[in-house]
């Protein structure tokens, strides 16, 4: 086993300053404050993962990493030929992606690559013939696997704490429109679906098992004529859960991240904080229902419960590990552990998006096959 593995990290914007300053454990990244209902756990990286160097073709950016006393690489050519560097972190725009990852592994480094890992499931199928044939691990980098809200809400579904689940809400909203940099431009791979749809995408087939039937989904162009700047998409599970993940930019109030409904119980969260609760059934007989007067009408069927056949509950709790992602890089390398981030899920999604995009375009519902 050799430790620590050494990661250069191509592209020094949002992305690549946060992998540099995580990995290094610098101060910067304390965004990793408690969260207020629950824990996180740092693990540290040091004797696992160091950073060997960065590349970005911004001299600006190249300015900031030597600021902060990292080695910068004259050119991407110069990190590849480094012989001590075991891993490529690309962290370019969506379009370079491909052609990044192939020089990597071709140049016998192992690859983590930023979502979404390529352009098209096409692009990507030819990324892992490469990976097959050099015998590097190419890791796609779905880090909200981790983000403490999914966690919280998978632990709900995975323990049956609704009883059977039948629909599930996830959504991200937003206020200032589609982002102003590359992500605006579609031939660099820009839009909500490629920036957010594929985490929360991700997070919803690794929670839910089994096969998706069809699928319907409708992009936004609220803020931005060339790229979504937001989209609302429902997957249609064989055992009968439906599933809506919803990506927006221009609201002014938001609604809840998670929103999960079963035949006991009912789960909101409101925040990746994890602020939120759980309401489940006690008794459904009521007995004699006392109408109430909703609008210029009567109704039973709407009038609220109380604490006579409910229960609320506090969401439950769970730790994050922040360096999860990075650790199981690092061990599936020195082959000590299972990749948990698999290249076949990576390509699922990319084909889901794929049939949410042309469901979009054609305005129908869908089938999925993959």
């Amino acid at each position: 086993m050799k430790a620590p593995l050494k990661i250069g990290i191509i592209g020094c914007g949002g992305m690549g300053s946060g992998h540099a300053l995580a990995i290094s454990g610098m101060e910067e990244n304390t965004g990793y404050k408690a969260y207020t209902a629950g824990q996180i756990e740092i693990v540290p990286l040091t004797g696992k993962l160091e950073l060997a160097g960065i590349y970005d073709i911004n001299p600006e950016r190249m300015e900031w990493a030597a600021g902060h006393g990292w080695h910068c690489y004259e050119s991407y050519d110069d990190m590849l030929a480094d012989p001590d560097l075991d891993i490529v972190l690309v962290a370019t725009p969506n379009d370079c992606h491909k052609d990044m990852s192939i020089r990597a592994l071709k140049a016998g480094k192992n690859v983590l690559c930023e979502k979404p890992v390529m352009m098209s499931s096409k692009e990507l199928e030819e990324v892992l013939a490469v990976a097959k044939e050099t015998g590097k691990v190419f890791y796609p980098r779905q880090n909200r696997r981790w983000d403490y809200d999914y966690l919280v809400i998978k632990k709900i579904f995975d323990e049956h704490m609704l009883g059977d689940v039948f629909k599930v809400e996830s959504r991200y909203m937003g206020s200032r429109g589609i982002p102003g940099d590359w992500r605006k431009e579609k031939a660099h791979g820009g839009g909500m679906m490629l920036d957010w749809g594929v985490h929360l995408i991700d997070r919803i087939v690794q929670m839910i098992p089994g096969k998706i039937n069809s699928v319907y989904c409708r992009y936004t162009y609220i803020t931005s004529d060339e790229c979504d700047d937001g989209f609302q998409a429902f997957l249609y599970f064989e055992n009968g859960i439906v599933a809506q993940v919803e990506v927006s930019t221009c609201n002014f109030i938001r609604l809840p991240n998670w929103y999960m409904a079963g035949k006991e119980g009912t789960a909101v969260i409101e925040s990746t904080v994890g602020d939120g609760k759980i309401v489940r059934v006690t008794k459904w007989d009521e007995g004699d229902v006392k109408p109430i007067r909703a609008g210029e009408g009567l109704t039973k069927t709407m009038a609220p419960r109380d604490s006579k056949t409910t229960e609320e509950l506090e969401l439950p709790k769970v730790v994050v590990d922040r360096n999860g992602l990075y650790l199981n890089l690092v061990d599936t390398i020195n082959g000590t552990a299972e990749q948990l981030v698999k290249p076949e899920e990576a390509m699922r999604i990319l084909k889901l998006m794929e049939t949410l995009r042309e469901s979009s375009e054609k305005n129908c519902v869908l089938p999925f096959e993959a």
